[in-house]
């Protein structure tokens, strides 16, 4: 699994976050996401899954 955000549509909903906080973080200053595991682990790939659904903006890709 490879995951990539797209910073410029993020909309800072931090739903990311809730779905799966070992993987993404947000910016203090501005709430955008920030991608801390860019290939997750199987332990991971759930919630990253849910994350990318949650995204309100669809700034989260991920390739199988």
């Amino acid at each position: 699994m490879l995951v990539t955000v797209d910073q410029d549509k993020c909309v800072s909903s931090g739903q990311c976050v809730l779905n799966a906080m070992e993987v993404f973080d947000q910016r203090d200053e501005d709430g955008v996401v920030e991608l801390l595991i860019p290939e997750p682990g199987p332990e991971y790939a759930q919630k990253t899954r849910n994350a990318a659904a949650a995204c309100p903006a669809l700034a989260i890709h991920i390739e199988e």
